[in-house]
C-alpha cells in the first residue's frame, strides 16, 4: 500500500538547481575559451554569456516546476556553449531568443535531462542561423590584439565590423598564418578563435573522461584527412591543419561533439559517429552553401547516431549467429 500523501501545504519544494559533476566540469573547460572572448571583444562578451544563461535557467525552469524538479546545471552548460559559438556583435534579444529555443526545443520537448537526441545548444544556434542569417553571418568583428587587448574595453569599437569571413578566404587560398589562426586574432565567433583555449578546455575534458577521445580524433581526423584528399585533387582550398583551426571545428568536437547525451556511447560507435561528423563537415564546407559545416554535420551525426547503434548491433547479432537485441 502506498504511504499516504502529504497535503500540499505540508510538502517540501525541490531545490532549485541540481549541479553536475560532469557538467562542472564541462564549465570549468569552457573557461579559458570565455577568458579568451574578453580578452580578443570586450566585457560584452560576457554579457552575452550571460543573458543565454539567464534565459536558458529560465526556460528549464519553467517546465521542471511542473514536474517537481530542480533545474540542472546542464542548462548554464547549454547558454554558455551557445554563447561563446554567436559572433561578438550578436544583438541581446537574439541571444535570449536562441536560449530558450535551446532548451525548450532542444531538450523539453524531447522530455528534459537526458533524453534530448540533439545538442540543445546547436540547436538553438541552427534556428539563429536560419532565422537570422545577416546578424550570425554577415558581418564579424575584428578582435583586440595586443596588450591588455579588451580587457579595458566594452567591445571593439564600430570600425572594427567587417563583412569578410575567414572560411571563404581560406578557401580562395589566401595565405593566413597558422599563429593568428592558433591564438585568435581573427574574426570569428566568441569562444571558436583563440584555438589555444579550446584546447586547453578539451585536454582537461579528456582528462577528466567527461568528453571521448575517440570522438574527437575520429571527427577531426577525417575531417583532415577528407581536406588533404580534396586539395590534392585540386577541390579544396585550405591544407588540413589551417581547416582544422579556422572556423567551428576545432570548438565543435570538443565540446558539441563530444555531448554526453547526442553522442553515441559505444567505441566502435563513437568512431563512426565522429567520422560522420567530420565526413559531413567538409562536404557541407566545400560543396555546400554555407560556410561552415560543423554545426549542421553535428546535427547530422546526432541524427544518425542511433541508426548507427542499431546497425553496429545488428551487425555484431549477425557475427555472433543470434539475433540483433
Amino acid at each position: 500500500m502506498p504511504p499516504p500523501q502529504k497535503p500540499p501545504s505540508e510538502r517540501v519544494s525541490p531545490r532549485l538547481l541540481r549541479w553536475q559533476p560532469n557538467m562542472v566540469a564541462v564549465l570549468t573547460a569552457v573557461g579559458p575559451a570565455g577568458l579568451a572572448a574578453v580578452y580578443f571583444y570586450g566585457w560584452r562578451a560576457l554579457a552575452v554569456v550571460a543573458v543565454t544563461n539567464a534565459f536558458a535557467f529560465a526556460t528549464e525552469y519553467a517546465f521542471t516546476r511542473r514536474r517537481g524538479e530542480p533545474v540542472t546545471s546542464a542548462a548554464f552548460v547549454t547558454g554558455t556553449l551557445l554563447a561563446l559559438s554567436l559572433p561578438p556583435a550578436v544583438p541581446f534579444w537574439m541571444c535570449a531568443v536562441g536560449a530558450v529555443v535551446a532548451i525548450g526545443f532542444g531538450k523539453e520537448l524531447f522530455g528534459g535531462m537526458g533524453r534530448n537526441v540533439y545538442n540543445p545548444a546547436l540547436v538553438g544556434r541552427a534556428f539563429l542561423y536560419v532565422s537570422f542569417p545577416v546578424a550570425i553571418t554577415g558581418t564579424w568583428t575584428e578582435p583586440f590584439w595586443g596588450g591588455v587587448g579588451g580587457l579595458t574595453a566594452w567591445a571593439p569599437s564600430a570600425d572594427a565590423v567587417t563583412s569578410a569571413t575567414l572560411l571563404p578566404i581560406l578557401a580562395k587560398g589566401a595565405p593566413i598564418g597558422l599563429s593568428a589562426l592558433f591564438w585568435g586574432a581573427m574574426p570569428g565567433s566568441l569562444g571558436e578563435t583563440c584555438k589555444a583555449a579550446v584546447l586547453l578546455g578539451g585536454a582537461y575534458l579528456l582528462w577528466r573522461r567527461v568528453a571521448a577521445w575517440e570522438i574527437v580524433a575520429s571527427m577531426l581526423g577525417s575531417f583532415a584527412v577528407l581536406t588533404g584528399a580534396l586539395r590534392a585533387a585540386g577541390l579544396a582550398g585550405p591544407d588540413p591543419l589551417r581547416a582544422v583551426l579556422a572556423g567551428g571545428i576545432l570548438y565543435g568536437a570538443v565540446f558539441m561533439a563530444t555531448d554526453p547525451v547526442s553522442a553515441n556511447r559505444t567505441r566502435a560507435g563513437k568512431v563512426l559517429y565522429g567520422c560522420v561528423i567530420g565526413t559531413a563537415a567538409v562536404l557541407i564546407r566545400e560543396f555546400g552553401n554555407f560556410p561552415e559545416g560543423a554545426m549542421f554535420a553535428i546535427l547530422l551525426g546526432n541524427t544518425f547516431g542511433p541508426i548507427i547503434e542499431e546497425a553496429l548491433s545488428a551487425w555484431k547479432a549477425r557475427r555472433a549467429g543470434g539475433q540483433p537485441a
